[in-house]
């Protein structure tokens, strides 16, 4: 259950600051808790995500722009993860495949697991459309097995608050020595956020789940690092996701917004305002 449709260096939440408010205040707080009981957050997830993967999603995750979003978070996520022709990677929410599908023929095995049955059967079918044989969908939260890396994309911001305190653990377990977890998820500090919420509340609406919310980088870094992670964590984006999202049949508004992103994100000030964070964890200390 991964799919934000529209999805809003290092440490990006301060300096020196940023070190005494967490003194102050555990990280686990700043991860704005659910109050609902877990089973309930899942029960309206996967509902939603059914819906979700019934139609609309086969279609808004085909127009050019969200292709082309998809296409360079591929290419990303091959090189924060270091996912080469002989790894094995495990991605969790996968949604319907369209990205693990753009990472397969670069990797040796991808598995993909996801609640949702409609996503999966759409994933399947597209796998063998296209004639992929190295990519394989679970109906399920996990995926048993030994692997190179593991992804979560748009996918832990929909947890509820304890399994998100036990996802750091579970994907340690399931990671070869050295092998990399990588996320992308809606940064609580997003600028995109904000203006979407004043300018059209209404399809930000549409677009989001009554459970799931935005993050803070540094309280979920910190819970990998718990875990025992060697983490960092990085701003992916600034508006050209959001774009994607709202203008999706603009595949050149998408690459301008892109190649707009990469020099704003220059700026500290900007990053710290950027629309969705990437977090990358190492099991075994090994440096990507």
């Amino acid at each position: 259950m991964s799919a934000d449709t529209v999805p809003g260096g290092n440490d990006v939440s301060g300096g020196e600051n940023r070190g005494v408010r967490e003194r102050r205040e555990p990280a686990e707080s700043r991860l704005q808790p659910r109050l609902a009981a877990p089973q309930d957050v899942l029960h309206r997830e996967l509902a939603y995500h059914e819906k979700l993967y019934s139609g609309f999603a086969q279609a808004h995750f085909a127009r050019p722009a969200v292709r082309a979003l998809r296409a360079h978070m591929a290419q990303r996520i091959l090189r924060m993860t270091g996912a080469g022709a002989n790894s094995r990677v495990l991605s969790l929410g996968c949604g319907i495949g369209d990205t693990e599908l753009l990472l397969a023929p670069h990797v040796r095995e991808i598995v993909g697991a996801d609640l949702s049955p409609a996503a999966i059967r759409q994933a399947r079918a597209d796998a063998e459309r296209l004639g992929i044989r190295n990519a394989r969908f679970e109906v399920g939260s996990e995926a048993p097995g030994r692997y190179d890396a593991a992804i979560a994309i748009f996918f832990l911001h929909h947890l509820a608050d304890a399994a998100l305190a036990e996802l750091p653990g579970k994907i340690r377990a399931c990671l070869e020595p050295g092998g990399v977890f990588y996320s992308l998820d809606p940064s609580r500090d997003r600028l995109s956020g904000v203006v979407g919420r004043r300018l059209i509340p209404g399809l930000m609406k549409k677009y989001q789940t009554a459970d799931e919310r935005e993050m803070e980088a540094a309280a979920t870094a910190g819970l990998f690092r718990r875990a025992g992670f060697e983490v960092r964590t990085e701003v992916y984006d600034f508006g050209s996701s959001p774009l994607a999202g709202l203008l999706p049949g603009w595949r050149f508004g998408y690459r301008v917004a892109r190649a707009l992103d990469d020099v704003l994100l220059r700026s500290a000030a900007l990053r710290r305002r950027g629309s969705n964070f990437e977090l990358v964890a190492t099991h075994g200390g090994r440096v990507v």
